[in-house]
């Protein structure tokens, strides 16, 4: 199949940038026909953030969105920012020591999933082809080592790789340009990134883990509209980093999450068991108490920020949205600057398209102006200049000192705060964090056990009751796609060093170690996997690799 464009990944990015491809085509009767491929089985299924939106990319691209019957309704009514100073006690910041950047006013709490499906009815309606369930597991390359596409995985072979009956051989999508925006740690991104040094002048990429619940709650309790951030306990009492967050949507509902930086050292930490902890804990479970668990889901957040971000054009296309990691931590948002480099990078390949079929046309002259005299295979080279021409480049860049002072601890937000509030840019230097997560753990020998209590299955639960709550679909009769460089590492090397811990930094039970027999085995039960990626981030050996299940496969998110 051949189109003008290929998306991978109907996310916000690739939404975006398939929205704004139409009305480009539309506004001067181009003909141009753009392809977006979804690993889900349905639009937002995989789809998973906090979510406070800033709806700034949104007015660009849909001027009228509010008229539209969008899903962004909820506006932020009050923000708090906490510190929990330990397992009872809290303080609230005064607003005024708050960084300017985590004020939400005239911003949304949404579902990013609704978001998506919306953006996707929007592209439809615009002639944009979506096609849900197709995963898009390797590049197809040009002669000239340029990508001009991508296969969709087969479908219908067992676990052994044998044929089914049902057997359907993977399709070759072929593109003049190709744009990759799987979201957080996409497996085609990651390949892009190695094969064309697209990091090479950037820091190590960090991550955190974030999991999140939609709870049902007490109508008394709830207050549409507010926001609360926390830092501190739980994850400082074992010397991680990152924050939570509670915010009250609408129909008596509320999301609470907690997000765990992945440069932890204490191999013994467990993200999910200091979510539950942290549902404990007054200034949080005094809203969800009486209430009722309705959902529940993971992904990793990529947040190195401005510093760690790679080269966003390779030949034949661009690496967008947090594929390429381009959300603003110090807002703790990338919604908005996803959508954005979306937009972008759809005006680039429509000028480089434009350039190269339409020169005679004085309309798209004027899109082209800027690279008018560079050859046709340099164009994408204009996005560079739009990029960094925007106001996305500029968010970015003055919040480069964010990740890697909160890496350090969580108090020296004071260093922030007096950036964003004082001096209203940043600081004349950079600070960089160059040592890569996976890299942080201690061995079992310098690192203190850590005993979790049990759930009480009122305000705690185990991973596979809150997996059931992922509404998984997979076959477990395919192949595992869950690959181990080498087998061996887990049990020879992770299990003595590191006490294995993919048994605890992975929040869907995926991965154990279980005895069978006389035998003690390293076990991996692919059909739990919720695609959060943190076993591909987090494993010390780096032996553990993430690549699409059957297209279909994986969580299926609703409200989320």
């Amino acid at each position: 199949m051949e189109f003008d464009v290929v998306i991978v990944g109907a996310g916000p990015a690739g939404l975006s940038a398939a929205c704004r491809l139409r009305q480009l085509a539309l506004d001067t009767e181009t003909e141009l026909s753009v392809c977006v491929l979804e690993k889900a089985a349905d639009i937002g299924g995989h789809t998973l953030a906090g979510t406070i939106f800033e709806p700034r990319a949104l007015d660009e691209l849909f001027p009228d969105w509010k008229n539209l019957d969008s899903p962004v309704t909820c506006q932020v009514k009050r923000d708090e920012t906490w510190l929990l100073k330990n397992a009872t006690t809290a303080r609230r910041v005064p607003s005024m020591l708050v960084p300017s950047s985590l004020d939400n006013k005239h911003n949304y709490i949404i579902s990013l999933g609704d978001l998506c499906i919306w953006l996707a009815k929007q592209a439809e309606q615009l002639g944009v082809e979506i096609f849900t369930g197709f995963a898009a597991n390797e590049f197809t390359f040009a002669d000239d080592g340029s990508v001009k596409g991508v296969i969709t995985g087969d479908m219908g072979r067992d676990k052994n790789g044998v044929e089914k009956d049902n057997f359907m051989p993977g399709i070759e999508i072929i593109g003049k340009y190709t744009l990759v925006t799987e979201g957080s740690r996409g497996h085609l991104g990651k390949q892009l990134i190695e094969k064309y040094q697209l990091d090479k002048d950037a820091d190590p990429q960090h991550y955190g883990l974030g999991i999140k619940e939609l709870w049902q709650i007490d109508p008394d309790l709830h207050q549409p509209g507010l926001v609360i951030h926390s830092i501190g306990w739980p994850l400082a009492e074992h010397g991680a980093t990152g924050g939570a967050f509670l915010y009250h949507i609408g129909k008596d509902q509320a999301y609470v999450g907690l997000i765990t930086d992945l440069n932890y050292q204490n191999p013994y930490l467990s993200p999910f068991e200091e979510f539950q902890r942290l549902k404990l804990h007054p200034a949080v479970n005094r809203y969800l108490k009486g209430g009722k668990r309705l959902a529940y889901g993971a992904r990793t957040v990529t947040k190195g920020g401005y510093n760690c971000l790679p080269k966003m054009v390779f030949p034949g296309g661009l690496l967008l949205g947090c594929d390429a990691g381009t959300l603003n931590v110090a807002k703790l948002k990338g919604t908005h600057t996803a959508m954005k480099t979306g937009m972008l990078g759809a005006e680039a390949v429509f000028a480089a398209m434009a350039l190269t079929r339409y020169q005679a046309n004085e309309d798209i002259k004027k899109v082209t102006e800027q690279v008018s005299k560079q050859c046709p295979e340099q164009c994408l080279e204009h996005f560079t200049l739009l990029y960094e021409a925007s106001w996305v480049y500029q968010e970015l860049y003055q919040s480069r000192n964010f990740a890697p002072i909160t890496h350090r601890c969580n108090t020296m937000l004071a260093v922030t705060w007096f950036e964003q509030n004082i001096l209203h840019k940043s600081l004349p230097f950079t600070l960089h964090d160059s040592k890569p997560d996976h890299c942080q753990l201690q061995k079992v020998t310098r690192s203190t056990v850590i005993t979790y209590p049990k759930p009480d299955n009122v305000l705690t639960f185990d991973r596979l009751s809150s997996v059931f709550l992922a509404n998984i679909q997979h076959d477990a009769d395919q192949p595992n796609h869950l690959k181990l460089t080498d087998p061996n590492v887990p049990m020879c090397t992770n299990l003595p060093r590191f006490a294995e811990p993919a048994q605890r930094y992975c929040p869907a039970a995926v991965y154990e170690i279980v005895t069978v027999g006389q035998e003690v085995k390293f076990q991996i039960n692919a059909q739990n996997c919720i695609h959060c990626k943190a076993c591909d981030i987090k494993d010390p050996s780096q032996n553990i690799v993430w690549t699409p299940p059957e297209g279909g496969s994986g969580p299926n998110y609703s409200g989320m």
